[in-house]
Parts: structure tokens; C-alpha cells; sequence
């Protein structure tokens, strides 16, 4: 991968033996190969036997989870928050799984409608719950930095199953609960 950002900089005009840039290819392929590590990560793995017998019902909900990723389109960064719902059905998760769940979809490659339903069916293979409801807020630089270039430009997505997408009322109590 060192190789290929030596090319990229030498197309783009640059010298690569410029004393800033002598070790940059390194360590964009090191930048790079961080930024995409959920390609070397399993859902298995990540929970790690983490689910324990739950008797609630109530819902749980993890807010405000930092997620960063880059567009599959541009290679540009996108970031922003995850929030995570769900209803246990005889079963919880710890609750840093969400957040690794939620991150180990977004360091590949990615559209944010597809890491929303990602990490929505992730939850629902490993607690089976009766619901599940995913919100994503993020800012993408493809549309900041180049094309549109609106800076203040937020796109949502929202991934619901079983009661949160059957009863108004779930999904308009966990919405509710994200916004305060």
C-alpha cells in the first residue's frame, strides 16, 4: 500500500522526496489500514459472549456513540453520532458492545443508510429483541469539501424492527429520549 500512495503523490504533482513527504506514504498506508480495520473484525468476536439472561422489558438506549467512517464513493470521512435502542427479549448486551458494534460496521468502507441497518441487524441476530432502532446523525465531507459544499449539512438515517417499527408510540418514546 506504501507503493500506491507513492503514485498517488506523484500524480498529483508532488514530490515524494520532499522532506515532508518522505515518510508519508507509510504512514497513510498505516492511517488507512486504521481506518478500515472492521474489514478484520467479526460480530462474534466483538461481542465476545457478552449477552446475559435479562428478565426487562424496558427499553435500553446507548445515545451520542461516536462514529467515524469513510464513503465508499469518495474515500472522504463522514462522522457523527449512533444512537442505539432495543427491547430485550430475555436478553441484554454489555453495553461497550454497542459502541464496538457500531464502530466495527463503520471502519469499512461505507454508505450511512447501509451502517444503519448493519448495526440494526447485528443486534437483532445477537439478542433476537423485540425491537431495535438505530439512528445515525453524521456530517460527510464529500458534500462539505467538495461537490455541494454545504458545510452545515446533516444527514440522518434511522433503521427500526419489531416494535419500534410496528408501535408509534416505542418509536416516539426512543426519539424522544435521543433528542434530550
Amino acid at each position: 500500500m506504501d507503493q500506491l500512495y507513492l503514485k498517488i503523490l506523484e500524480s498529483i504533482g508532488e514530490d515524494p522526496a520532499r522532506e515532508g513527504l518522505v515518510k508519508t506514504p507509510a504512514r497513510a498506508a498505516k492511517a488507512f489500514q486504521f481506518l478500515t480495520r472492521g474489514y478484520g473484525q467479526d460480530l462474534d468476536t466483538v461481542v465476545n459472549n457478552a449477552v446475559f439472561k435479562a428478565e426487562s422489558k424496558d427499553m435500553v438506549i446507548l445515545k451520542n456513540i461516536e462514529i467515524y467512517s469513510m464513503c465508499e464513493h469518495h474515500l472522504l470521512p463522514f462522522f457523527g453520532k449512533c444512537h442505539i435502542g432495543y427491547i430485550p427479549n430475555q436478553k441484554i448486551i454489555g453495553v461497550s458492545k454497542l459502541a464496538r458494534i457500531a464502530d466495527m460496521y463503520a471502519r469499512r468502507l461505507q454508505l450511512q443508510e447501509r451502517l444503519t441497518r448493519q448495526i440494526a441487524d447485528a443486534l437483532c441476530r445477537v439478542l433476537c429483541p423485540s425491537g431495535v432502532a438505530v439512528v445515525i446523525e453524521a456530517q460527510h465531507l464529500c458534500a462539505m469539501m467538495r461537490g455541494v459544499e454545504k458545510q452545515n449539512s446533516v444527514m440522518t438515517t434511522s433503521s427500526m424492527f419489531g416494535s419500534f417499527e410496528r408501535r408509534e408510540s416505542t418509536r416516539l418514546e426512543f426519539m424522544n429520549l435521543i433528542r434530550h
